[in-house]
C-alpha cells in the first residue's frame, strides 16, 4: 500500500503533464485577442482599406476590428460620429455591424466591473494572518509570565 500511493501520484502527475497542452489548446482555440488601437491609428487603416470587418458599440464608443491580414483590433471612435464612422468604413469596403442597445450596454457593464477583488481578498487574508499573529504572541506572553 505504501508504494501503490506515489505510484498513483506519479501516473496521475504524468497524465496531467500530457493531457494539459491539449486541454489548453481546446480553449484558446475560439478565443479572440483584440489590440488596442489610437484614433490615428484606425483613421488610417480606414483611409488605407484595411478593415474587412467592423463592429460599433455605441455605448462604449468603440470598435472592434477585423483587419484583411486576420488580424483583430479594438478602435475608438469621436464623440457623436456614428454615422460619419459608418459611411467612412463603408466607403473602405468594410461590412459594418452595430450592437444593439441592450449587447452594447451588457459590454458595457462588463468593463466596468470592479477588477480588484483580488487586492480585498489579499487584504483581508493579511489582517487574519496579523490577528493570529497576535493572538499567538499574546498566548505565548501568559505562558512565559505564569
Amino acid at each position: 500500500m505504501n508504494r501503490a500511493i506515489p505510484t498513483l501520484a506519479g501516473l496521475a502527475l504524468a497524465l496531467s503533464l500530457a493531457l494539459g497542452p491539449v486541454a489548453a489548446g481546446a480553449n484558446a482555440e475560439g478565443t479572440i485577442t483584440y489590440r488596442h488601437e489610437t484614433e490615428a491609428e484606425f483613421e488610417h487603416q480606414i483611409a488605407t482599406k484595411q478593415i474587412k470587418t467592423a463592429v460599433i458599440n455605441r455605448s462604449l464608443r468603440s470598435v472592434r476590428v477585423q483587419l484583411k491580414d486576420g488580424t483583430y483590433v479594438l478602435g475608438k471612435y469621436p464623440k457623436h460620429q456614428v454615422p460619419q464612422t459608418i459611411a467612412r468604413l463603408k466607403a473602405a469596403g468594410a461590412t459594418v455591424s452595430l450592437l444593439s442597445k441592450k449587447e452594447g450596454e451588457r459590454q458595457a457593464y462588463k468593463s466596468k466591473k470592479h477588477k480588484h477583488k483580488i487586492r480585498y481578498i489579499a487584504g483581508g487574508v493579511v489582517i487574519v494572518l496579523i490577528v493570529i499573529g497576535g493572538a499567538v504572541w499574546l498566548i505565548k506572553r501568559r505562558r512565559q509570565l505564569d
